[in-house]
């Protein structure tokens, strides 16, 4: 399987299955000198297992992490940095009524036609517990960036029609709350949206935002690895996102040129935009100002109620598919889109490192 390795200088390689031996990444190109600890990691990891409220899968797995090398008496030594969390809790007989079937919603059609086989075991590869490699990842470019200042965070907006109020932002209350809703009010209210959902055997789409602050101007190539191009690439490549946006995103189709523009002031010595529809990044490079990036994810295409599809030997059937699975996939994600923001813009920041020997 090709396409498994993401960036150019730092680069990570994820592998595993979510029912086989464990997952986990090797990331590559990571300066030497770095403190870089399991405990670090895993305070990101522990962010997206499974088990730590009602609107999360039940799946026991402690996700703990395994650093195998890379790192020497708590530094990065830089060599690749290999990176393993061992599976403990399949139930591989969950998926034993579905292993002829192509459930909706799912990679099973798409991948069966690819390579003639398939896991049918929780999806393999497709599996999101394959962003456990990525989010171990993306602990280790967080702290590339921190070097430079930079900081990284994303909560969800919106769960169904249910949107929280920018007026009532509460970066506090993120953390706070099992939905990651900067918004309490919003969150209550989606609280009670999804546990109607789950009475009706259904699911929920979602709407996560990232926000990158204290990033310098100038990064970012101007033709094929825009800044921009290379965010959505990556978020993209996450499972379930169906949709990115970056600043306005499809808000400016409703705009003007004199309303879209972010005019220019001088503060001191520095430029500084009066506003920013850009989110960020003109030309394909970052303008200084804070980076903002949505993206939309599908409602959990596992669901308990009956749905119609067709075996691998051409008959339609009827399945119901049992297992444990989340009801909503955006909060358990904040921190991947988290992870790969941080892969894209550290991956970049070292590469423009190299645009000049002077």
């Amino acid at each position: 399987m090709s396409g498994s390795t993401f960036g150019k200088i730092l680069t990570v390689t994820t592998w595993g299955e979510s029912h086989g031996q464990g997952v986990g990444a090797v990331v590559d190109g990571c300066p030497a000198g770095l403190e870089i600890s399991e405990e670090y990691i895993q305070s990101f990891l522990d962010r997206r297992k499974p088990g730590q409220s009602e609107f999360a899968t039940k799946r026991n797995e402690a996700d703990a992490v395994k650093i195998l090398s890379g790192v020497f008496e708590g530094k990065t030594t830089g060599t690749p940095i290999s990176l393993v969390v061992y599976n403990t809790s399949q139930i591989s007989k969950d998926y034993s009524n579905i292993k002829d079937v192509y459930r909706p919603g799912h990679a099973d059609y798409t991948f069966s036609k690819k390579y003639g086989i398939r896991d049918y075991r929780g999806g393999g590869r497709s599996s999101g517990r394959e962003t456990i490699g990525r989010v171990a990842a993306g602990a280790i470019a967080m702290r590339i960036l921190e070097q430079f200042g930079i900081e990284i965070f994303a909560y969800v907006t919106q769960i169904g029609d249910i949107k929280a109020d920018p007026q009532k932002f509460d970066k506090e209350e993120i953390r706070k709350n099992p939905l990651c809703m900067p918004d309490r009010e919003a969150y209550v209210k989606a609280s009670d949206y999804l546990k109607g959902l789950m009475e009706e055997k259904d699911s929920s789409g979602a709407k996560v935002e990232c926000i990158v602050k204290g990033m310098p101007a100038g990064v970012g190539e101007t033709v094929f690895d825009k800044l921009d191009a290379r965010l959505a690439y990556a978020i993209m490549s996450i499972g379930a996102v169906k949709g990115v946006e970056i600043g306005d995103g499809f808000d400016v189709v409703n705009s003007r040129g004199s309303e879209n523009n972010d005019e220019f002031y001088m503060s001191g010595d520095e430029v500084k935009k009066k506003t920013n529809h850009s989110g960020g990044i003109l030309g394909g490079m970052s303008d200084g100002s804070d980076i903002v990036l949505r993206a939309a994810f599908k409602p959990t295409p596992s669901i308990y109620r009956k749905q119609s599809t067709v075996t691998e030997d051409g008959k339609e059937v009827e399945i119901e598919i049992k297992g444990r699975h989340d009801p909503i996939i955006a909060p358990r994600a904040v921190v991947v889109v988290e992870a790969m923001t941080a892969l894209t813009i550290a991956d970049l920041l070292l590469l423009d490192r190299s645009k000049d020997i002077y």
